[in-house]
């Protein structure tokens, strides 16, 4: 089972700090989540620095909101982030839900779907080295990683589990417990074999999680509050937050149970001590 590790987003500058330690720790991934009209630093820059600061972790978006980016510039940062980092990028992308992100970035929010489906026939094709379009030469530099960076799924919606079979390589099943992530699990197998796809899809969990003190975790919930306040469900979400190893462990082991391949564990806590003590309570 690999565990990754979510970076916290109040703080950039301590996350070279979590970057180096979680290198020196069995953690697998280190992922980050994306935003526009938000405080969070912008994740493919960041992520950039956190692989020239790691050696061997890998890093992943948790989830980019795509439609916001402009396509060819997307492919561009993702085939270079793949470059420099050895092949050691995956690319989580969803659509996202906010009105004010898509304002800001001049986007059509209940058009979004179709434009995320028309950023990966793109990027597929850009990653292989085509020309990007009519009258458009090819985009590199070309991503380490054969056919591109591996690229997983993350969302609730039919739609999001349909593009693992068209344009995937797996699924990221965030903030969900396991009896309901084992039924989207088990609609993305469905949807690989529908599309003859070989082998199996990749499937990863997120769960959120701090460890310490009284005053660290009501700072780690105070920030999911303030992160999902605009979806309505933010009490609920904070609630769901992990506080304890054996909470923690206890979740592992039933989204291991349901199939995951790797688990991420979200951290919404700044101090970079949490890496210390994640390691120390699933390793």
């Amino acid at each position: 089972m690999k565990i990754g590790l979510g970076l916290p987003i109040d703080d950039p500058a301590l996350l070279l700090n979590w970057a180096r330690r979680a290198d020196a720790a069995p953690f697998s991934t280190l992922g980050l989540l994306d935003r526009l009209v938000f405080h969070n630093p912008e994740p493919l820059v960041t992520l950039a620095a956190l692989a020239g600061a790691a050696h061997r972790i890998r890093v992943q978006t948790e989830v980019l909101i795509a439609p916001h980016h402009n396509t060819a510039l997307l492919a561009k940062q993702t085939a270079t982030l793949d470059r420099v980092s050895g092949g050691r990028f995956t690319l989580g992308v969803g659509v996202g839900g906010r009105e004010d992100d898509c304002l800001a970035a001049g986007i059509e929010l209940r058009t979004r779907g179709r434009r995320l489906d028309e950023q990966l026939t793109r990027l597929r094709r850009t990653w292989a080295g085509e020309p990007y379009g009519e009258g458009v030469g090819p985009i590199g530099p070309a991503p380490v990683t054969p056919g591109g960076p591996e690229v997983l799924f993350g969302g609730f919606a039919p739609a999001a589990v349909e593009r693992v079979g068209r344009f995937g390589d797996g699924f990221l099943g965030a903030a969900l417990p396991p009896e309901h992530l084992a039924g989207l699990f088990r609609d993305v197998e469905q949807v690989w074999e529908k599309y003859d796809r070989p082998g199996r899809p990749r499937l990863v969990a997120q769960i959120s999680v701090a460890l310490g003190p009284r005053a660290t975790l009501d700072r780690a919930r105070r920030s999911l509050l303030d992160y999902y306040e605009f979806s309505g469900r933010a009490a609920y979400m904070a609630d769901g937050l992990l506080t304890t190893p054996r909470k923690i462990r206890s979740a592992v082991a039933a989204l291991t149970g349901i199939g995951a391949d790797e688990v991420v564990l979200y951290c919404w806590a700044p101090d970079p001590d949490q890496v210390d003590r994640l390691a120390e309570a699933v390793f």
